[in-house]
């Protein structure tokens, strides 16, 4: 089959637009037609080897995580799936058998395996996934809007909704609302939670953009000291949630803007891993901070369904034909963007 492979570590000049074989399909597997497949910074980190994400080589590696397509073949054993479904797959899949996922608990899984990590991903023209891995999407839902859900929402979806609860009288930071994870979140604390949003951004077009799609208020982070304004906002009394898909930075900026009761999410460090933890604050303002990894199956159905009648959506920014992944990284490192870039399969 055509897929985008490397061989090895480095820049986006390692990846190959060609031939490889295509994995054989289990007894509880489905082959899917990919139709497109989203980019995510991960992409890049496994590309070039950092950040905990050295593959061990033995053959070609073919990256991507976020895939829709439809359903060509399946294994003996698949129940409750057709040929021709329309489907999305949900990137972390989980063995669904271990005491946490049979509680529901799926992300405590300690044998899931990443979707273009530790398996084959969606930078080809088939993908074969466990059947328990896919969701169907409904007709008014595109392929394209479909695939740049799952990572970025689902996270959102976690931290905002199910594990902090926001509240529609609360209010949220949303930083480097520019990503994909900003573009998300803003959508589902507005849309969902109903909460007032504060969101972070590096330009005046951007500040534009992340108004548009939902964002109360948005401070350019590089003209405005961002725990300043956020006190300025509230009144003083600072965020109750926050998104942090930044890291260091974010939490250097913003630590004494929280308000009392804060609850701050964590689900990606692009600026660095290390911060400064004041322990006294913790307990004398009770805030809580927690790490999510993606998210369960529910919440990736709740997203499908939410999209689907139009309350969520996908930001795309750019598409490319699977031929040009490498000019897709290349404009993914550049940073000059809105929302998600995409992969399309004809």
């Amino acid at each position: 089959m055509k897929a985008v492979y490397m061989e090895r570590h480095g820049g986006p000049e390692v990846l190959t637009y060609g031939e490889v074989q295509e994995p054989q399909v289990g007894p509880s597997d489905v082959r899917i037609r990919v139709r497109a497949c989203a980019l995510n910074r991960l992409d890049l980190y496994m590309r070039a080897g950092i950040r905990g994400t050295t593959i061990n080589f033995d053959g070609p590696h073919v990256l991507g995580a976020d895939v829709s397509g439809e359903i060509v073949g399946m294994g003996d054993s698949v129940i409750g799936l057709e040929i021709g479904m329309r489907v999305l797959v949900n990137p972390r899949g989980t063995c669904m058998q271990c005491s946490h996922c049979l509680a529901g608990t799926t992300e405590f899984c300690s044998r899931a395996i990443m979707v273009g990590s530790k398996a084959f991903g969606g930078y080809a023209e088939y993908l074969i996934v466990p059947s328990t891995s896919v969701h169907q999407i409904p007709d008014t839902l595109d392929f394209v809007q479909a695939a740049s859900l799952p990572t970025v929402f689902m996270p959102s979806w976690n931290i905002l909704v199910r594990t902090a609860q926001l509240k529609s009288w609360e209010t949220v930071l949303v930083p480097s609302a520019s990503s994909g994870v900003g573009t998300a979140a803003i959508q589902v604390a507005r849309n969902i939670s109903g909460a007032t949003v504060i969101a972070s951004t590096s330009t005046e077009e951007k500040m534009k953009k992340a108004l548009d799609i939902g964002a109360n208020y948005v401070v350019n982070y590089r003209d405005e000291n961002l725990g300043d304004r956020i006190k300025d906002l509230t009144n003083g009394k600072g965020v109750d949630v926050v998104i942090d898909h930044v890291g260091t930075d974010l939490w250097n900026a913003v630590n004494r803007s929280l308000a009392l009761g804060a609850r701050y999410g964590i689900c990606g460090v692009t600026s660095g891993y290390r911060a400064e933890l004041q322990m006294g604050a913790m307990f004398t303002r009770y805030l809580t901070m927690f790490g999510v990894f993606m998210g369960r199956p529910e919440d990736l159905r709740q997203i499908i369904h939410h999209a689907g009648i139009g309350s969520l959506q996908g930001i795309i920014h750019a598409t490319y034909p699977l031929e040009d992944a490498r000019k897709a990284h290349e404009d993914m490192e550049a940073l000059n963007f809105f929302g998600k870039l995409v992969l399309t399969v004809e």
